[in-house]
């Protein structure tokens, strides 16, 4: 292993890709820890070390952010708003034929793709830094404590802070592109993987000082098999055999090759436990803006607040089963059988034993439904694990071993390795993994 990796680093092009991946990195953290201009951080950080904030939707996303969103620091947005402009661009090719027809385009399609994605970012952008700075200047950010994180709430300071905070967003976009096209992998999943590595220590120790040493070696010994789990069901895939039928082109004869498409059993990925994340946060954001004069909650709020906990058992039924939904949904949507079957008979692709055309989408069909709900069953597990944890070992929202957190470090892990792999595979090298 430690040879392999020295082989890396040995090689010119490769090393220079790490590099700038590493120094992007570390530029990134540098930024989590900068405070937005017109914010008391010393009052900050007082009022974290107190361990009370509004939980829900922020905590998610400052799991997103790497801490930097209860920092309130110039990367307090974290990659955010551009994963949700990204998912709002994909499902709007549904509903708007323009957006289908330009994902059909190639790449020149996919380049003002892109750019309708960069735009909706800022305006989310700005939106959430609103959002974000009047709970900062309220105080609802940080519930029980007193001490003002914004002192000076000047028009012109909160305009200042509210564009700082849409420009570090934009930073970081402009970071994750310039990975993905200077450096090794996708430059936004690996924002997301050192955002949620970040709060992994935290994490691990905030168990072993509650908890002792026998609930810590038993957390990593089921993260352990979490991991192994994770892995095998994310590289598990359902082949589909693929038929090439020979054709003359010109005086050549084309054709007459055997491949195979791929099904994941994951096909949706981590999608469908960010929506279902998001949407079951909603109910308790509301709450927050809806307390009487008194300091007391509302019939429905009270309600909410007691059944739509994390600890509950109806919002983790309604969790799993909308991890679920959201499962078939996404799939859906991202893979088209149609589409797939039309692309085969174009090319002279047939499955055998079924006849190209409408029987072999719905063969295809037939295959995506089946393997999809093992794959939704999983997702709910998975999605599960830390609010059990959070039962059962008194553990934070960040807890590692489950949910969003290991499905995307997991994931990135995997894609990154296959990349060096390819790269140094190109290179006559034996890869990074034997």
């Amino acid at each position: 292993m430690f040879s392999a990796i020295a082989r890396v680093f040995r090689t010119p092009d490769l090393r220079r890709k790490l590099l700038f991946t590493l120094g992007i990195i570390v530029i990134y953290r540098i930024g989590v820890f900068i405070p937005t201009p017109g914010v008391d951080y010393g009052n900050v950080q007082q009022c974290l070390a107190l361990g009370n904030t509004t939980g829900g939707v922020y905590d998610f996303v400052n799991l997103f952010s790497g801490g930097a969103l209860l920092q309130v620091s110039i990367f307090a947005m974290g990659i955010m708003p551009y994963i949700t402009a990204a998912i709002i661009v994909q499902l709007l090719r549904v509903v708007i034929p323009r957006f289908e027809e330009l994902h059909k385009e190639g790449s020149s399609g996919q380049a003002k793709l892109t750019q309708y994605t960069r735009y909706l970012t800022i305006a989310l952008a700005l939106l959430q830094a609103t959002t974000l700075v009047s709970l900062a200047r309220s105080g609802l950010l940080f519930a029980g404590c007193q001490l003002p994180v914004v002192p000076d709430d000047s028009l012109v300071v909160i305009l200042l802070m509210i564009l700082v905070l849409t420009a570090g967003t934009v930073t970081i976009m402009w970071m994750g592109e310039m990975v993905t096209e200077k450096g090794i992998g996708n430059g936004m999943s690996m924002m997301i993987f050192v955002s949620i590595a970040a709060g992994f220590p935290a994490s691990m120790g905030n168990i072993f000082r509650a908890q002792g040493w026998a609930i810590f070696l038993a957390v990593i010994l089921i993260g352990l098999v979490t991991i192994a789990a994770v892995v095998f069901v994310e590289q598990s895939q359902r082949r589909v055999p693929v038929q090439y039928a020979k054709r003359m082109v010109g005086r050549r004869t084309v054709g007459g090759s055997s491949t195979y498409i791929p099904i994941k059993v994951n096909m949706a990925g981590v999608i469908p436990v960010i929506f279902a994340s998001s949407m079951l946060a909603l109910p308790t954001m509301l709450v927050q803006f809806n307390t009487n004069d008194d300091g007391t909650l509302p019939g429905w709020a009270e309600w909410v607040s007691v059944n739509l906990s994390t600890s509950s058992p109806l919002y983790m039924a309604i969790y799993v089963l909308m991890v679920i939904g959201f499962t078939y949904f996404y799939v859906s949507i991202t893979f088209n059988p149609t589409e797939v079957a039309e692309n085969m008979k174009k090319y002279g692709g047939f499955i055998p034993g079924i006849r190209a055309g409408r029987p072999t989408a719905e063969y295809l069909q037939y295959v995506i439904s089946r393997i999809t709900f093992p794959g939704s069953i999983y997702l709910g597990i998975i999605a599960l694990t830390p609010l059990l944890a959070i039962v059962l070992i008194n553990a934070d929202q960040n807890f590692p071993f489950g949910g969003i957190s290991i499905l995307i470090m997991v994931g990135v892990g995997l894609e990154t390795v296959k990349q060096i792999n390819a790269q140094m595979q190109q290179r006559h090298y034996e890869g990074l993994l034997r």
